[in-house]
C-alpha cells in the first residue's frame, strides 16, 4: 500500500467521553464540528451514541444533516452556527436545533419554523458568537415564552485554568441566567477540569475526546504511519530536498516517505519533529513538501517498511508545538489521501 494509514481508535474516543462524563453529575454531549475535528463524524458520532452520547453539537445546519443521517433519529443536535438564511428546511424536516445568536435570528426561526426547538448562546466576553447581554436584557422575555430547550456560552481561556477572563465569564454567565427554568451550558473540556462550578445542566467535550490539550490523560486516539518508498545513503557534504535544506555531515542513510503537507503534515514542524520506528525518534532531513518527506533513519541500522508520525510516542499537542499552532489544526488539517481504518470492539 502507497498510501499512509490514519488510524481513529473509536474505542479510545468513547474511553475519553466516559472518563470526561464521569467527571461532572450533568449530562455530557460531544462536539462533533468539522467532521469530528477531522477524524469521521459518521463513525465517530455512532461509536459516542452507543456509548450513550445523547446530545451532540456541530458547527452549521449542513453538518448536522450529515450527522442525522448517521445518527437516525432521537439524539438531539444543537447547532452553534444558529439559523442562518436557507436553513429552515435542514432544521424542520432533520429536526436539529439551532443555537440561537441574534435578534435576526430569532426572528427568523419564530416566522420559518414557530414552535420548533432552539437553544440560545449568549456572548459573556469572548466576542465571537451569542448575544450581548444588553440584547439578552432586551429579547429574555421574549425568547422564554419560546420555551429554548438551553441557553450556553462559550469560555474563551479554559485551557489556562488560572487565566482571570474564566472566573469573569463564570459570573457573568450567572447573572444572565440565573433563576431561569432552562437548561444551561458553559463548559467545553478545559471548563469540566475546571471543576463543577462551571458544569451547569450540560458539559461540552470536543477536543478531549480526540486525545487533545488541556485534557492530558486522554487516551491517544490517533495514530499515521507512513510508508517508506526508497531509502539511499549519502556522503558527507550531500544534500536532501528542496533549497538543499538538509545537508549530512557523517554518512548518512536517508528514508523517503510518501507524505507530505498536502496530506496536512504542517512544514512549519519540519525542523522540530521526528518520526518513530522501533522505539527511537528519527529526524526529518529537510523540507516537508507536497507529498515527501527525508528521515534520517541512519540510527535504525535497517530500512524500515513504514515510520510513525501520530501515535502513542508523539501525539497531536507535540506536533503542534513543533509547528507553533495547537492540536486542533493538526487534527483538522489531516488530509483525504490517508487510508482510514477504525478501531473498535
Amino acid at each position: 500500500m502507497s498510501t499512509a494509514t490514519l488510524t481513529i481508535d473509536l474505542n479510545a474516543a468513547v474511553a475519553n467521553w466516559r472518563a470526561l462524563d464521569a467527571m461532572s453529575e450533568s449530562e455530557t454531549a460531544a462536539v462533533v464540528k468539522a467532521d469530528a475535528y477531522g477524524l469521521g463524524a459518521d463513525k465517530l458520532g455512532r461509536a459516542l451514541a452507543r456509548a450513550g452520547a445523547r446530545t451532540f453539537f456541530v458547527a452549521v445546519a449542513e453538518e448536522g444533516a450529515a450527522l442525522r443521517q448517521a445518527l437516525g433519529p432521537g439524539p438531539a443536535i444543537l447547532v452553534f452556527s444558529g439559523h442562518m438564511p436557507g436553513d429552515a428546511d435542514m432544521i424542520g424536516d432533520l429536526d436539529l436545533i439551532p443555537m440561537i445568536n441574534s435578534l435576526d435570528q430569532m426572528i427568523r426561526h419564530v416566522e420559518a419554523l414557530p414552535g420548533h426547538p432552539f437553544g440560545i448562546q449568549l456572548d459573556t466576553g469572548m466576542n465571537r458568537l451569542g448575544m450581548e447581554p444588553h440584547e439578552w436584557s432586551a429579547l429574555c422575555d421574549i425568547a422564554l415564552a419560546q420555551d429554548p430547550v438551553l441557553i450556553m456560552s462559550h469560555l474563551a481561556c479554559a485551557d489556562m485554568p488560572d487565566h482571570e477572563m474564566n472566573a469573569r465569564q463564570l459570573r457573568t454567565f450567572h447573572e444572565l441566567t440565573d433563576g431561569l427554568d432552562v437548561a444551561r451550558s458553559l463548559s467545553n473540556t478545559g471548563g469540566i477540569l475546571m471543576g463543577p462550578d462551571y458544569h451547569f445542566d450540560l458539559t461540552r467535550p470536543g477536543i478531549g475526546l480526540f486525545g487533545g490539550h488541556p485534557y492530558t490523560k486522554a487516551r491517544p486516539v490517533v495514530t499515521l504511519d507512513i510508508p517508506v518508498i526508497q531509502c539511499r545513503d549519502l556522503e558527507p557534504g550531500e544534500t536532501v530536498g528542496y533549497a538543499n535544506g538538509y545537508t549530512a555531515d557523517r554518512p548518512t542513510r536517508i528514508a523517503t516517505i510518501n507524505a507530505g503537507y498536502a496530506d496536512g503534515i504542517l512544514r512549519a514542524m519540519g525542523p522540530r519533529t521526528g518520526l518513530w520506528a522501533d522505539g527511537t525518534i528519527l529526524p526529518i532531513a529537510g523540507r516537508i513538501s507536497m507529498d515527501l518527506i527525508g528521515v534520517d533513519v541512519t540510527a535504525l541500522g535497517q530500512d524500515p517498511k513504514s515510520l510513525q508520525l501520530l501515535g502513542d510516542d508523539q501525539g497531536i499537542d507535540i506536533l503542534a508545538n513543533a509547528a507553533d499552532t495547537i492540536g486542533y489544526e493538526v487534527l483538522t488539517a489531516l488530509g483525504a489521501r490517508y487510508t482510514r481504518r477504525y478501531l473498535t470492539a
